[in-house]
């Protein structure tokens, strides 16, 4: 019986098991430590790729396989709005097991989060905040809880005596100044979890990056920089990115101090840092901060940390130094050289490919009962090899399979096309899992559905008007697309294609707005969309005729279909007109097809000649017509099998055709030649050469 474990990644091994084992200095699935490929200067490698390629599942398997064997921190950057905050769960990552207290950053940390106190629940969140760095850097013991009471309380005590003080001085007091909560904060800390001769480079550190700026008088010595550096930070802008500038650059200088020279002698594991989806603005953020810090041509030494991070989409615009490779240029010999000066020298990017066929085969090994032979093309097919996709649908098809090996139930043997009818464990509809995956917004994502089938923007949104669909923008249609192109599914949306013009994407939708239709009666039924938009297309002129086709045979009525194909190939005789009535052909068989409820798919068989008792009506010159687009429209289903003898058909029926035309002859018998072999490797049928 198949059952589920910790999910297993395919195609991802050149990732997993040579380049980041060659950055951290340890194996990815054995406890061996391995030779650095890259001695000292290190890049930041960014995976990059759409929703469901997997992004995220390889920083959980890395987290999972070095955990507990090298200082490790794992952050969602898209849940931190502010690069302190990352900077903050970095420490309490690896504080433990770095053996350092980031006595650099420490300071710098408590005087941007602790110093800043305009109301109760701010000092109380600011409480919380220190205490949960003092407890990581294992300063101080007990709960969270009670080291943030303790630490308000000192704080607290400190400034009410320098407010005693000043009364008895004269105003203005440090209740006005607004310095006054960050020093309070540095004198508690330094005083407390410091030595005085450690202290003073801290302190020094900080002085030495805003020695150019104006100094407080009341300033304690040395206290300056840092109380400067709150400031900056809660000035925001420039200044707040200067500020992250500088703890940043604390935290690097802290890994680095953290390494020890037996350590290094020794080739202790490097430590890493997995920074998921930074392309959020705070995970973007830090990744260039880091990038710059390395670039740094004064820079005599260099950071140790490992840094793998994800990206929604491709690489960010700016990073045009980037070293760009492939998943298979990783295993072997590959090396990496910075290239340039620019900061954005130090990135490796590694977009995340689909999987392949084979992949696909070793996900549905552990099937229960043999499979049909060709469900791992289909779903190859169907998915492009989308990690995700593919994982949720062979999931569902071995859970079939094992409701089969168990005995008797409902279950039948599973085909290619009903692959994306599979239900999960809770009974839900796969397919509509993995489209609720890859656009997370209900609202656009109930828009897009319906108005996948129309043919291009201008048929959309006047779709969108007939179904009334609501929302604040004035061109629903229009905003569907700028949230495609958000997501990055697409760069931009051509005005003569559909709306989601990705092949998965698209098919999900359209097979979700077959699933969920409403019935004839309905105005968002697939009957009355397809007729809407047939006479929409009917309109637009003579350019639209094959796309009203289209929509005449995605609502069922191939009869008409196979009428104004017969009209035009009896009254048309110039050699291009051949090229029109094949384009057209091919297009119309695209149609999608009507929902199983309202329609019985005999496609296959009336392509067969299985049904041709039913036109005794028509000529046989119609009825080859009738089973030819049949048959295109059958295997132009991206689940449908490409059966020999059916694609053999395809050129058989226009061989007919060829020879009963005055002057199409030629081109129809070269589409004869060429269209089987395209059919039954899932390519565009290719119009002739005239």
């Amino acid at each position: 019986m198949h059952t589920s474990e910790a999910p297993r990644l395919y195609a991802r091994d050149p990732l997993l098991h040579s380049l980041v084992p060659g950055l951290t200095g340890l194996a990815y699935a054995k406890r061996a430590r391995v030779p650095w490929q890259y001695d000292k200067d290190l890049p930041v490698v960014l995976l990059t790729g759409r929703h469901g390629m997997g992004r995220t599942a390889v920083l959980a398997a890395l987290e999972r396989h070095y955990t507990g064997r090298l200082p490790l921190a794992h952050l969602d950057t898209a849940a931190s709005g502010l690069v302190v905050e990352l900077l903050e769960e970095l420490v309490c990552a690896l504080a433990p097991d770095l053996g350092r207290r980031f006595p650099l950053l420490l300071p710098g940390l408590l005087a941007v989060a602790g110093g800043h106190r305009d109301n109760e629940p701010e000092r109380s969140r600011a409480a919380a905040r220190v205490a949960r760095l003092l407890v990581a850097c294992d300063l101080e013991p007990g709960s969270r809880t009670e080291v943030a009471q303790a630490w308000s309380s000192r704080v607290r005590a400190r400034l009410e005596e320098a407010s005693g003080r000043a009364a008895t001085e004269g105003p203005p007091g440090p209740r006005h100044d607004p310095h006054a909560v960050p020093y309070a904060v540095l004198a508690e800390y330094f005083e407390r979890y410091t030595r005085a001769r450690s202290a003073a480079p801290l302190r020094q550190w900080y002085e030495d990056r805003y020695a150019e700026t104006a100094r407080n008088a009341q300033a304690p010595e040395g206290q300056d920089g840092l109380v400067r550096l709150a400031e900056w930070f809660h000035r925001g802008g420039d200044y707040r990115r200067a500020a992250e500038q500088t703890l940043v650059h604390a935290f690097l200088e802290d890994i680095e101090a953290a390494r020890s020279k037996w350590q290094r002698l020794n080739r202790d594991p490097r430590p890493l840092v997995l920074l998921d989806n930074t392309h959020s603005a705070a995970g973007e953020r830090l990744i260039d901060l880091i990038l710059e810090y390395r670039a740094r041509p004064e820079a005599a030494h260099h950071d140790p940390l490992v840094v793998v991070a994800t990206r929604l989409g491709d690489a960010p615009p700016a990073a045009t130094d980037a070293v760009h490779c492939e998943l298979p240029d990783l295993v072997g010999p590959f090396t990496w050289r910075r290239t340039g000066h620019a900061p954005s020298a130090g990135l490796l990017v590694v977009p995340l490919t689909p999987l392949s066929r084979d992949d696909i085969l070793l996900m549905l090994d552990s099937s229960s009962v043999p499979l049909h032979p060709y469900l791992a093309s289909a779903l190859h097919t169907v998915t492009g090899g989308h990690p995700l996709a593919c994982a949720l649908l062979c999931e569902a098809v071995l859970a079939q399979a094992d409701a089969v090996a168990a005995g008797p139930s409902d279950a039948g043997q599973l085909g290619p096309r009903g692959l994306l009818d599979l239900t999960t464990k809770d009974g839900g509809s796969v397919s509509q899992v993995i489209l609720e995956r890859l656009l997370p917004a209900q609202h656009q994502r109930q828009r897009l559905v319906p108005l996948s089938l129309a043919r291009d923007s201008t048929a959309a949104q006047a779709l969108a008007a007939h179904l009334r669909l609501d929302g604040p923008e004035q061109l629903p249609a229009n905003a569907a697309a700028d949230y495609l192109e958000a997501e990055q599914w697409q760069h931009e949306t051509p005005q003569d294609r559909p709306l989601a013009a990705d092949p998965l994407l698209h098919t999900l939708l359209v097979h979700e707005a077959r699933r969920t239709s409403q019935g004839s009666e309905s105005r968002r039924g697939w009957q009355e969309i397809h007729g809407f938009l047939r006479r929409h297309h009917t309109t637009r002129g003579e350019d639209s005729e094959a796309d009203a086709l289209r929509h005449t045979l995605a609502a069922g009525d191939a009869r008409t279909v196979v009428a104004a194909l017969s009209e035009e190939y009896h009254s048309e005789q110039d050699r291009p007109s051949a090229l029109r009535w094949l384009d057209c052909l091919r297009y119309a068989a695209t149609a999608p097809a009507p929902p199983s409820a309202d329609w019985a798919d005999v496609r296959a068989a009336t392509a067969a000649g299985a049904h041709d008792d039913r036109y005794q009506d028509i000529d046989e010159i119609d009825r080859c017509i009738n089973r030819l687009l049949h048959g295109l429209w059958y295997l132009s289903d991206a689940h449908a099998e490409p059966e020999a003898d059916l694609c053999e058909d395809i050129g058989a029926e226009l061989a007919f055709l060829s020879l009963r035309h005055q002057t199409w002859r030629a081109v129809l018998s070269q589409a004869a030649r060429t269209w089987p072999a395209a059919a039954r490797d899932k390519r565009p049928l290719p119009l002739p050469e005239l």
